[in-house]
């Protein structure tokens, strides 16, 4: 399918050539027929990313400090990756547009094949000739309405402007201003007609403000002065009831007119983004009520309601962000909104970069409504539109005595990009098959980007290609279980990124997997499974390990990260998606003890931190005890200061002492005499040498450089962890003995290239 991309650096809009997005549960597909261009919101955003670094710093300082706090952190080298990455990812526009459902996913029963919807929201209704939507992201446009798809590609904007009318709580025969006549304005200027208000438009344009009178505004115009001389006369001289402000500019004007213009103790609206520099004296004399309107209604930006589809009760909240849309495909039928007097461009979804041109200023032609349009004979079926950019090559299958390994990699975030797809391109023997991303524009940036043959939205394509002999896995937590159970029953080699599971169900059905995947090999040796525990292969790490190694007595060790606050409704706190801070981050970290100690953990406790409401059960205090007798404290925190150092370690035995700070430096001390190791110009993690160790285990056909062994008792001892802080008692970690028949071997830490 055709979509338009954005580049962050340059701004250069692109039409490519990408996989159909996957139809996900709870989701609709729909083949788009129009999408709006935002010429508020885009403009801003192709402005933005136009401008070089220096501007781009003065316009987002916080972004400014945030980067200075990761060089102090974690060095300059790793810093200007992490911003290549951020710099290098395309942007997906749009968020406004209408088509025709093709498929549906599963949980969605009141939605069919065939029917006719508006769409709505960022990363969702975006540019594309198809589109998975949410189902509240989407509303039915009225059957038998005559309703366009041109016109119904407004509906999100349309439902801005109705919830801003909303917040403003305009009346039958209220006497309203509306500053600003851009779309956003026309299409309230129409709603507040429809429902019986007297309203006076204002914009520098003479030709919108013209416009806007023959759409119903009651008067209009196009000077300041002019404005508030209306106002008073439409009021007859009390003021306006409400005034909503539907201008996009940094100017503070728009805002201090409306005061001049209100009636005492009215209701000023923000909805467009204007300056909100309040002169306080008209404020406070008329004692005003300023108001912001955020987007399309209640819902927004609350992922509960628009990724998980948990709808609000209509008796607690009557608009919501879905049920506003429908009310303005409803004006639409009704005839009661004019849409196609806004229109003043259309452009095939080819011609995209013609349509930014022009919202940019480069043409200099005046627009309003910006419409993209989609050729409407493709009558492919939701199955057909699921495909692969590109058909994967057909080879024989590598097997375990391959010496090539091919790699098919599910997850094309920025931790792949960024971190591990760098890491694996420096290791020799490996070839880059297939990416898959439910998003067609990651997996068609990371396959360009990294030289993948081809990329794809669906990870069975990847998973059953008989090219690919190891799946590689950075998908969300959820996914990554059965996806790591496909990919062994296919008989592919695993490597998953931290945590491997969510449960102990979920990691018994997996080892129970591994275990028969074996049975069914002529060679009777499982595919290897391996976690993305990359800290114990960082260099440092294995000085750390071999410094201890003569050592006969139980480690005291003590492990502080400061991770740093993340927001509330960020995936990873959700358990059915990210199983919390403890599962997702802290088994990183407990591999690492098991790795130092050299042994298994047998009991382990958990508190956290009482909760003032900021933090989400995710300031944690873990003791770990071991079989050998040795100990640990797993000390993670989000309440402190990003700036300082993330990771410190701290390990006391046998008449010695050494801390590792940020892998980036390692202190030993030994009988008074101290040395210091450092990490040259970058921090390593081990992300290098992890794909170093797991290459070679299958090139030499050896077991996983992590045993199996080692990944369930992290794994259990990180449920466990979880079990106790919610209990607040200590907890045995229990064994999976009869699951684990293989005394897997592990690679020799002198066997870890460094880096």
């Amino acid at each position: 399918m055709k979509q338009v991309l954005q580049r962050v650096s340059g701004g250069e809009i692109e039409v490519v050539e990408l996989p159909s997005p996957k139809l996900l549960a709870g989701c609709v597909l729909v083949r788009t027929a129009a999408s709006l261009v935002s010429v508020g919101t885009e403009r801003a955003s192709s402005e933005f990313a136009q401008k070089n670094l220096l501007q781009k710093a003065r316009m987002r300082p916080d972004l400014v400090r945030e980067v200075w706090n990761k060089v102090r952190r974690d060095g300059v080298a790793t810093t200007i990756a992490a911003v290549r990455t951020r710099m290098d990812q395309p942007n997906t526009p749009g968020y406004s547009s209408a088509g025709t459902v093709v498929a549906v996913g599963e949980g969605i029963t009141d939605i069919q094949p065939n029917d006719r919807v508006a769409c709505a929201g960022a990363n969702h209704a975006v540019h594309a000739e198809f589109a998975c939507i949410p189902r509240l992201l989407i509303a039915k446009i009225p059957e038998g309405s005559g309703v366009s798809f041109d016109h119904a590609a407004a509906a999100t904007v349309g439902s801005v402007a109705l919830h801003g009318v909303r917040i403003a709580e305009a009346k039958l025969g209220d006497v309203v201003g509306v500053i600003g006549l851009g779309l956003l304005g026309q299409l309230t200027v129409q709603i507040l007609k429809a429902a019986g208000c007297r309203v006076v438009g204002m914009d520098l344009s003479r030709a919108r403000a013209d416009l806007a009178r023959r759409l119903g505004a009651d008067t209009a115009a196009d000077s300041a002065s002019e404005f508030v001389d209306a106002a008073l006369q439409m009021s007859k001289g009390r003021g306006l009831d409400s005034v909503l402000l539907t201008a996009q500019t940094s100017s503070s004007e728009p805002v201090n007119l409306a005061a001049k213009c209100a009636r005492d103790r009215a209701v000023i609206v923000a909805v467009g983004a204007v300056g909100m520099d309040l002169e306080r004296r008209p404020y406070y004399d008329k004692e005003l009520d300023f108001r912001i309107s955020r987007s399309y209604g209640p819902g927004r930006y609350d992922v509960a309601y628009e990724q998980k589809g948990i709808d609000y009760p209509v008796g607690y909240v009557r608009w919501t962000e879905t049920r506003n849309m429908e009310a303005f495909l409803q004006l639409l039928a009704d005839r009661k909104v004019d849409v196609e007097s806004l229109i003043t461009h259309r452009f095939s979804i080819d011609q995209a970069r013609s349509a930014y041109d022009l919202i940019t200023g480069q043409t200099g032609q005046p627009f309003l409504g910006v419409l993209i349009t989609y050729p409407d004979d493709s009558l492919q079926s939701g199955r057909e539109a699921l495909q692969l950019l590109s058909a994967p090559p057909k080879h024989a299958p590598p097997g375990r005595e391959s010496k090539v390994v091919c790699v098919g990699l599910l997850g094309a975030g920025g931790f792949a990009t960024g971190t591990l797809l760098p890491a694996i391109q420096k290791v020799g023997g490996v070839n880059l098959i297939g990416v898959c991303a439910a998003n067609g524009s990651h997996s068609q940036h990371a396959a360009k980007k990294f030289g993948f043959n081809y990329c794809a939205t669906d990870d069975e394509s990847l998973i059953q290609d008989e090219s690919i002999n190891a799946i590689v896995i950075t998908t969300r937590h959820h996914l990554h279980a059965p996806q790591v159970l496909a990919s062994l029953k296919a008989g592919k080699h695993v490597f998953c990124e931290k945590p491997l599971c969510l449960n102990r169900d979920e990691l018994r059905e997996i080892v129970d997997i591994h275990e028969g995947a074996g049975d069914k090999s002529p060679s009777k040796i499982s595919p290897l499974l391996m976690v993305g525990f990359n800290r114990r292969f960082s260099a440092l790490a294995v000085e750390l390990k071999n410094f201890f190694r003569d050592v006969r007595e139980p480690l005291a060790m003590h492990y502080r990260v400061n991770a740093g606050l993340i927001p509330a409704d960020h995936w990873l706190h959700d358990p059915a998606q990210g199983g919390g801070r403890l599962i997702g981050e802290v088994c990183h970290f407990v591999d690492f003890l098991c790795f130092i100690a050299g042994s298994p953990i047998v009991e382990v406790q958990a508190h956290s931190l009482p909760n003032p409401g900021k933090y989400s059960n995710d300031n944690v205090i873990c003791s770990l005890r071991f079989a050998d007798g040795s100990h640990g404290t797993i000390t993670y925190l989000a309440n402190g200061d990003r700036s300082y150092s993330k990771e410190r370690v701290e390990i006391f035995g046998g008449g010695m002492v050494a801390v590792l700070e940020d892998f980036r430096r390692l202190e030993t001390v030994r009988q008074g005499k101290k040395k210091v190791l450092r990490a040259l110009f970058r921090q390593d993690k081990g992300h290098r040498a992890e794909w170093e160790a797991f290459v070679h285990a299958i090139r030499d056909g050896k077991n996983s450089p992590i045993s199996l062994k080692d990944i369930t008792n992290s794994m259990l001892a990180t449920f466990s962890l979880e079990e106790s802080r919610t209990s607040g008692a200590s907890v045995t970690v229990e064994d999976l003995p009869d699951l684990i028949r293989q005394d897997h071997i592990k690679i020799d830490p002198a066997r870890i290239p460094a880096q």
